[in-house]
């Protein structure tokens, strides 16, 4: 790497890790349990690296296929018990998801001598709920509909549905706003449990978005929050040195896809922000994620990666990934 130092090569660092669906279930599998716990097996194996080299670790995760998966299982079933709404199914999600990451990480430090403590908490992340998000919903959540599937939901439910695979003979999904993150309600609690030496799992899935009345009373919302940027929330509130924002690729491009595409190592925060504005970053793939770097930056975070999850113990090196400094 090139151009001003990274901050990744110093030891004892607090990281909010951010997971990437491939963590946990990959595109072709089905989704049984076994699966996913050998995804996570192996996504471990890379980030135990980390705890052995003294690092507080804090984690965060997607939960698509989960959410996807309860979705379709509470529309199957709603003839026989009721359907949960979903900020109830993503608090089921982040059990499900946090019990697994739980239980793998505490079989590998005990075979590694190593007694820590691993806690899953349920989050929520305050939105507002005048934001445009919800005068258009965009993210699509949920099983597949057919023309006459869809009008019947918009008539019975009030879902927004709207088509996403032309030519498809269920061409219709669900869409649901994907509201800013603002805050994340268990914040105190949170950097509590880290300052005293908890491993932490929390924010799963983007967080359980919700909002405040006028009597200052919680209610949960049908939304989705992009989980890099709820992660991003979820290393302010634990005062994190690193945000790292494991996925699919090694590095971020320029001209991605393009012949004139170039990886990026080592960028300032205000470059970022020119490449933001000059278009290279996708709003439905690497745009949250840069954006969650650059948000990082500018509350005070010393340093941001995007990595690919084989390679994050080779970034946090700084020998490969994307790093994000001030």
């Amino acid at each position: 790497m090139t151009g001003k130092k990274s901050h990744t090569s110093q030891p004892n660092k607090r990281i909010v890790i951010a997971l990437g669906g491939n963590a946990i279930l990959k595109a072709h599998q089905i989704g049984i349990v076994e699966e996913q716990l050998e995804n996570i097996r192996i996504t471990w194996d890379q980030l135990l690296k980390m705890i052995l080299k003294g690092h507080k670790i804090i984690i965060t995760h997607g939960n698509g296929p989960q959410i996807g998966n309860l979705l379709i299982q509470q529309e199957d079933a709603h003839s026989t018990v009721p359907a949960m709404p979903m900020d109830v199914c993503g608090a089921m999600s982040q059990g499900q998801i946090g019990y697994m990451l739980e239980q793998v990480l505490h079989n590998l430090l005990r075979a590694n001598g190593i007694n820590r403590d691993i806690l899953t908490v349920i989050t929520q992340v305050m939105v507002d709920s005048e934001e445009f998000a919800f005068k258009n919903p965009t993210k699509p959540i949920g099983p597949f509909y057919n023309m006459e599937t869809k009008a019947r939901y918009e008539k019975e439910k009030a879902y927004i549905i709207k088509e996403v695979k032309p030519g498809n003979h269920r061409p219709f999904r669900r869409v649901v706003p994907s509201p800013n993150p603002l805050r994340i309600i268990e914040a105190r609690a949170l950097k509590h449990l880290v300052d005293v030496g908890i491993i932490i799992i929390a924010a799963g899935g983007g967080g359980i978005p919700v909002t405040m009345d006028s009597k200052g009373n919680y209610h949960g919302v049908n939304a989705v929050i992009d989980k890099d940027l709820a992660g991003e929330k979820l290393a302010e509130a634990v005062i994190a040195d690193l945000l790292l924002i494991l996925t699919d690729v090694e590095k971020v491009f320029l001209n991605f896809g393009k012949p004139t595409q170039i990886a990026l190592d080592l960028v300032q925060l205000e470059k970022a922000k020119v490449y933001q504005k000059e278009g290279h970053f996708s709003p439905g793939s690497m745009g949250p994620k840069v954006e969650a770097c650059v948000r990082f930056l500018e509350f005070g975070g010393k340093e941001a990666i995007i990595t690919s999850l084989d390679k994050a113990s080779s970034a946090l090196e700084g020998t490969t990934g994307t790093h994000f400094i001030p």
